[in-house]
């Protein structure tokens, strides 16, 4: 099937698969590719600056004080996992559905990142390209998990392993999603594409997977958030009492 030059087959499947296409609305905010750059240390105080010239530190702040986090590594985490989660909702859905996926290059992406959960995505062109394994770990992976976990590292000292759970766990929950509400055949391409990225380089020993349920070798940091509890895939049967930092993995 080819693709829809506006994705519309991706909008039954809920909020986290939905990649707007061509909206007019979208051309002035950032682009991801601003988002993955390096820090300008000259920014500060003027939030329009910000939006324009550091949208991830914007995003952890909007996620920081939404989750009234206790310190920024914990809403740079939560941040990183929401973004994969659309990232990997939008391009295992078109694989899936379409047996092809859009060129996400980060630079053809446009975000909003004062947006509320999930994130708004904006897509400027919709290019087609394989819809296998190999080339969805080139669009998300390298294209946009890469850069966007060195970006964070950088600034929040986060752990690889922690950034590599968030991303298999984003994965695994696409394709269950994709399960719960989609066409037999689309959830059977979609559990197959997962089980082959997870044995992906970047992504091997990550965790889990068992059927559907993925449980990953370290933790997101959200139970550090006021009533966050552990997530159910966790590497944490209950919130660590003592120690400060979640394993790495």
């Amino acid at each position: 099937m080819d693709l829809d030059p506006r994705l519309t087959a991706l909008r039954d499947l809920g909020g986290f698969f939905v990649l707007r296409a061509a909206e007019e609305a979208g051309r002035r905010l950032p682009t991801l590719d601003q988002a993955y750059g390096p820090r300008r240390p000259d920014v500060q105080g003027d939030p329009l600056i910000d939006l324009l010239t550091d949208p991830l530190a914007v995003r952890v702040r909007r996620v920081g004080a939404a989750l009234r986090a206790p310190e920024p590594r914990v809403a740079a985490s939560v941040a990183h996992q929401g973004l994969a989660a659309r990232l990997w909702s939008a391009a295992l859905g078109c694989a899936a559905l379409y047996g092809a996926v859009p060129d996400l290059a980060p630079g053809a992406m446009r975000w909003d990142p004062e947006g509320s959960a999930p994130d708004d995505l904006w897509l400027t062109e919709v290019r087609p390209l394989p819809g296998d394994a190999a080339t969805l770990a080139d669009v998300v992976l390298h294209g946009h998990l890469e850069p966007l976990a060195a970006a964070l590292r950088a600034r929040h000292r986060l752990a690889p392993g922690l950034l590599r759970g968030n991303a298999a766990s984003a994965l695994a929950a696409a394709a269950r999603e994709l399960g719960r509400h989609a066409r037999p055949d689309v959830a059977s391409r979609a559990a197959r594409l997962c089980r082959e990225l997870l044995a992906h380089p970047l992504l091997t020993g990550s965790g889990t997977l068992t059927g559907t349920t993925f449980r990953r070798r370290s933790c997101c940091l959200y139970y550090r958030v006021p009533g966050g509890g552990v997530c159910g895939d966790c590497c944490f049967v209950r919130p660590p009492r003592s120690s400060p930092r979640a394993p790495s993995g």
